[in-house]
């Protein structure tokens, strides 16, 4: 069955990293799958949260937001709300937990990187986007804090290995990688899955919307993850080298 924009069931959307978006931050990544764009920001501050004084090891989080209008109707600003969702505090730790996968917490010195991920437009994977821009806007971080002799390692012992994430689902019967919208709204199965590089696990996050799934539909998926997570780590790459 053909998918809504016409791609292939292991085709990703177009995917684009464009580093330095933001002229203030140390590392900001504008990812976009297809037609979503999240706003990745790296902020360092010197120094980590009390109880990790005096360990000698740094600390990474990240917080998740979307703006009011990034879906199709409007929702309210949790600031306004003066309540974090749950959805949102479960992406926050989410994306925090994937990028502290990849980082060497110890080289890192007492440094902490807060990453800030703000949906500017959502049509599907917005977790999965943010996590494969965070860590490109990670990396940009712990570059410029290497360049202030600010690391107790080199950045490449700090960033010891890439991470990126993707969604993937069944519909109609049909694995399929990188869901939009239409989609995921669709999915008898959906799952978001994140990688290292090197295609090991980090997180598998998966439901059977729908109904329940087979072990060999799971297996489908995973496949479908890190062969997409393969391409995403090239583009990782591909933006860090420009």
């Amino acid at each position: 069955m053909a998918r809504p924009d016409g791609r292939s069931a292991d085709q990703l959307r177009p995917v684009t990293l464009s580093r330095h978006w933001s002229i203030h931050p140390e590392g900001s990544v504008l990812v976009e799958f297809g037609n979503t764009r999240v706003l990745c920001t790296a902020s360092v501050t010197e120094g980590v949260p009390r109880w990790r004084k005096g360990s000698g090891l740094g600390w990474v989080t990240a917080e998740y937001a979307m703006l009011p209008r990034a879906t199709n109707t409007r929702g309210d600003r949790e600031s306004v709300k003066g309540k974090v969702g749950g959805r949102t505090q479960e992406i926050s730790r989410l994306i925090g937990r994937s990028l502290r996968a990849c980082i060497d917490l110890k080289a890192l010195g007492e440094n902490s990187v807060v990453l800030d991920c703000d949906v500017l437009q959502a049509d599907g994977g917005t977790r999965t986007a943010a996590i494969t821009g965070a860590y490109v806007a990670l990396h940009d971080a712990v570059t410029w804090l290497a360049g202030r002799k600010s690391l107790a390692g080199k950045v490449d012992a700090v960033m010891h290995r890439s991470i990126q994430a993707v969604s993937v689902g069944i519909i109609d019967g049909e694995p399929r990688l990188d869901l939009m919208y239409l989609e995921d709204v669709d999915a008898e199965v959906d799952m978001n899955v994140v990688c290292t590089g090197d295609g090991d696990f980090v997180e598998v996050q998966g439901t059977g919307e729908n109904g329940v799934f087979r072990r060999d539909q799971m297996d489908a998926l995973l496949d479908l993850a890190l062969a997409g997570c393969t391409d995403l780590a090239a583009a990782q790459q591909k933006a860090l080298a420009s």
